[in-house]
């Protein structure tokens, strides 16, 4: 393992970890930082891995670890990716709690403490989480939260990944992040970790999430992170392996659909329609006219794209507002296997296939 500027834990273990693998995120890292050590909720140690840096966020962590005792930064040389680095800093971290943060998005400032009341409150709940707003490359807000999600069954969390704390017991029990789901290994853990308790999610719109070109699914091999989502889609969906009837190597279109939001979100565009039409598992049925209809919009007008689905938004979490409101935390159901019998959650993974715009998991 090569690791330089360990910062080891003293004193007393605190109440919460605060952990956030990072890989080349200078533009967005300080602020990132700045969100969680300006929380309300002070009783943390803040681990940071600096997954293979190339960018000058290395410096940035150097320089901001010399301020606050608080902040734990390893560096590696070499990476670990997705899962690897995940696995990292929660297996380095001291408290029963454990907090994750993303290095270019930006927490609320009593986050932490909402979550850990929870917590506390809850014995039978071993992860909380929250809704999210999206924001663009500058800072500013493209995305308004979904209530309306939370009253949906999905197999798709309602919750970024950066958003979640955890019990340290219950991970470790489920054996924490596979590395066989790099890039959507949030996913695959939720669902191992309800056997172990339940997962909660708060209404509050305690996390921005950044929609940015820097996002580690699009920064790393293309081939590689697509093949990885297909799998993600067809395992979740409880959908049929690759056909070769269909074609050698073609993939779901959803899997181009979910890669494209995050250019999207961030108002530029995704250029998703040439690989969807000659990578794509394409059939004669709606949902690929939908998802090839989507790729056009996309290409031709992203922005105009990124204002009609903020205003669906904005309009389901509206109406669904006024029954849920902003104060109870809702249990969300990860995805089961087929052999509970749940039958309404196998509605639910019909629905997401037909729909473009259920296509896409909210992934950190």
């Amino acid at each position: 393992m090569k690791l330089s500027h360990v910062q080891p834990g003293c004193g007393p273990a605190p109440k919460l970890s605060v952990v956030m693998p990072v890989r080349n995120l200078a533009p967005f890292v300080a602020r990132s930082v700045a969100s969680i050590l300006d929380q309300s909720f002070r009783d943390f140690e803040f681990l940071i891995l600096d997954d293979g840096s190339t960018d000058g966020t290395t410096e940035i962590l150097r320089e901001l670890a010399g301020k606050d005792k608080r902040i734990r930064l390893f560096e590696r040389k070499d990476r670990l990716g997705p899962a690897g680095s995940s696995n990292f800093v929660v297996e380095e971290s001291r408290a029963p709690l454990v907090a994750r943060m993303d290095g270019d998005d930006i927490s609320h400032p009593d986050r932490l403490r909402q979550q850990v009341e929870v917590l506390e409150r809850n014995p039978g709940t071993c992860l909380v989480a929250s809704l999210w707003e999206g924001i663009d490359e500058s800072g500013r807000r493209v995305r308004p939260r979904d209530r309306s999600s939370l009253r949906r069954r999905s197999p798709f969390a309602p919750f970024t990944h950066g958003s979640i704390m955890f019990r340290r017991q219950a991970f470790d029990g489920c054996g924490g992040y596979r590395q066989g789901a790099d890039f959507w290994e949030d996913l695959d853990l939720y669902g191992r970790m309800g056997d172990h308790g339940n997962l909660l999610v708060l209404p509050a719109a305690l996390y921005q999430h950044r929609a940015s070109a820097l996002s580690t699914r699009l920064t790393s091999s293309r081939d590689v992170v697509e093949d990885s989502i297909d799998r993600m889609f067809r395992r979740t969906l409880r959908m049929p392996p690759r056909s070769a009837a269909v074609g050698p190597g073609k993939l779901l279109p959803q899997v181009f659909v979910s890669l494209g939001s995050t250019l999207v979100w961030a108002g530029r565009r995704p250029g998703m329609l040439r690989r969807i039409l000659t990578k794509g598992e394409l059939r004669l049925n709606f949902t690929t006219a939908t998802l090839l209809a989507w790729a056009l919009w996309a290409e031709v007008s992203p922005v105009s794209l990124r204002f009609c689905l903020a205003k669906l938004v904005a309009g389901r979490d509206h109406w669904s507002g006024r029954q849920i409101g902003e104060a109870s935390a809702f249990r969300w159901p990860p995805a089961v296997s087929p052999a509970s019998g749940d039958s309404s959650l196998a509605r639910a993974r019909a629905a997401v296939r037909r729909s473009p715009f259920g296509a896409r998991p909210r992934t950190g």
